[in-house]
Parts: C-alpha cells; structure tokens; sequence
C-alpha cells in the first residue's frame, strides 16, 4: 500500500527535505510545517525549504526554523507537499537529486513525478490528506501539528465556504478543536487580517476593477510600481482576487500581479460549474476546478486579452 511504502521510506532516510509549490500559501506552508513536525515525532529531523514566506504564518509551529536554501546538500528522501507540477516546486533541483522522491497533493492536475504519489484530488486541502496520513502513522497530532493542518484547511476551502468542502473537513476540524487547536483565532490570523500594505494593495486593484462581460467577469491588476510604493512584502498580494469573486452575477474574477519587466502571474476564481484549472493549464499553468493560476507573457493588456480570449469560450 501506498501509505505503507511512504512511511518505509521515512524510515530508511537518513536526510530528508520538504518542499512545496512557489508563492506558497497556507496549504503549502501549513503542510510543510506539520510534515516537519510530524517527521520529527519520528525521530526524524528534516530542512523545509520555503523562500517566500509570508509573515502572516510567521506564528505557526515550527515557522522559525524555515530555510529558504539548503546550499547545495544532497537529500536521502524529497517529500514534495501541496504541489502539482515538478515545474512549479520551489527548491526542485533538491527534489530531482534527491534518491527517492515523495509526492503528496489534493490538485488532479497532479502530474505523479515522484517515485510514490499520494494524491486525492477529492480532498479540499493537503492539510487534510495529511491529517489522515499521520492518524495512519499512529502519529499523535497534537497543538501544533494540528495548528499548522488546520491553517491549511481554513486557507484552502476559504474558511469551510468552497464546495469541495467534505463532512469529513468538519469531523477533522472538530477533533482538532476537542485537542485544543484555536480554530477562531486561526481564522483570525488567516483570513481577517490584513496587513498595511494588503490594504493599500486592495483599494488599488478596487479602483482599477473591470466588470467585463456584461458583468459575468471581474479584471484588475497590480505592478511592480504598486508594491514598492505601498512596501509591499512577500504575501501582501494574497486575497485581492477574491474581491471580484464575491460581486454579483461574477462569474470569473481575474487578478493578474506583475512578477517582472515582461510576465504577469494571473490569479483565477471562479463561481459555479466553470473550471479555470482548464484556462490557466493552456497558459502552462493549473489548480483547482474554481482556483488556479497561471505565468504568462506580456504586460497588462497583452495578458489581459490572451486571457479573456480563453475566458469567452466558457462563459
């Protein structure tokens, strides 16, 4: 069984890294995090590699002892969290030379480039494949292995509010609240706060905001001039695409941040029934049915028509 396979591996590694997709979020991170700690309940030291790190999951468990490089070390064992794509892991090389290579995600994008791939596409989080694999394990999820799992599920489904959400998000949630977790104060830090510069971020992309579409579609867009002028850091631009999502009759909300002289990264959600993980895969990208994301090409009125091009064919 796969599981079983998964934990041999454990065993036997003598040096083992966890990496995850760029422009991490709190799936990614809290996964990462709570694979660490879980390792380490094991007996097992790991180095979680993670060079963006948004300060607002600086509070998690195990959040300070993050590298962003591993300067050249090689690896036993490489378990990759919360990433579809060997194209889109941060730290990949590490993946590549490691001797084995572990695959463990919820997208079914997933394209199993590891020597073992646990992927449940049914599952709304990483987080919650790892909440089952460690009850599997016998590992005993306690405080912090259960903050950094439930920070994952909150951020992934949105605060419980997407459809993928399951009975059995709720019978894990609730069984981490019974062990002490502090769901509200999670939510708080996650998805209610909002730095200084993610709220100037906001009112500009809400300025700038488009109804396209006879309103079923909802533009806007930030640069690098944006950033520096708000002191933007890793993670201020999280959310902004959201916005577009809740406005009425919005089918599409399209969010695209500019990441250097010539691409953008585009941001999708998406309401109802429309897939935006097919879009953002013509461009190279992927994700989820109603979230995903692409890198394309071009400044703003170029990535925004190669877009709407793709986005009038489903609407």
């Amino acid at each position: 069984m796969t599981l079983d396979n998964i934990l041999e591996e454990i065993k036997m590694a003598n040096s083992i890294i966890i990496l995850t997709h760029e422009t991490p979020d709190g799936d990614a991170i809290g996964s990462s995090l709570a694979m660490k700690l879980a390792l380490k309940t094991l007996e097992k030291e790991s180095d979680v590699i993670i060079k963006e790190f948004p300060r607002i999951f600086k509070f998690l468990p195990g959040a300070n002892e993050v590298k962003t490089d591993a300067e050249g070390k090689k690896y036993d064992l490489a378990i990759s969290v919360d990433c579809a794509d060997l194209k889109r892991l941060s730290g990949k090389e590490y993946f590549e030379e490691a001797k084995k290579g572990i695959v463990i995600d919820h997208h079914g994008s997933n394209t199993m480039y590891g020597d073992i791939n646990f992927v449940n596409p049914v599952a709304p989080a990483c987080c919650e494949i790892l909440a089952g694999m460690f009850e599997y394990f016998d590992i005993n999820i306690d405080v912090n292995i259960g903050t950094a799992i439930l920070t994952g599920i909150i951020t992934d489904t949105g605060g419980f509010k997407y459809p993928s959400v399951t009975a059995e998000t709720f019978e894990f949630t609730a069984e981490l609240l019974r062990k002490g977790v502090n769901v509200s104060e999670i939510y708080k830090r996650v998805l209610e706060t909002k730095t200084r510069s993610n709220f100037e971020l906001i009112k500009r992309t809400m300025n700038r905001l488009e109804l396209l579409e006879e309103g079923k579609v909802a533009f806007t867009y930030m640069n690098l001039k944006d950033e520096e002028e708000v002191s933007a850091e890793i993670g201020d631009h999280e959310g902004i695409v959201e916005n577009g999502r809740s406005i009425e009759g919005v089918q599409i909300s399209i969010f695209i941040r500019q990441k250097d002289e010539n691409s953008y990264k585009v941001s999708m959600r998406s309401n109802g029934n429309i897939n935006v993980s097919d879009i953002c895969y013509i461009f190279g990208g992927g994700g989820h049915p109603n979230a995903a994301g692409a890198l394309i090409q071009g400044n703003v009125e170029q990535v925004k028509e190669k877009i709407m091009k793709e986005v009038k064919k489903v609407i």
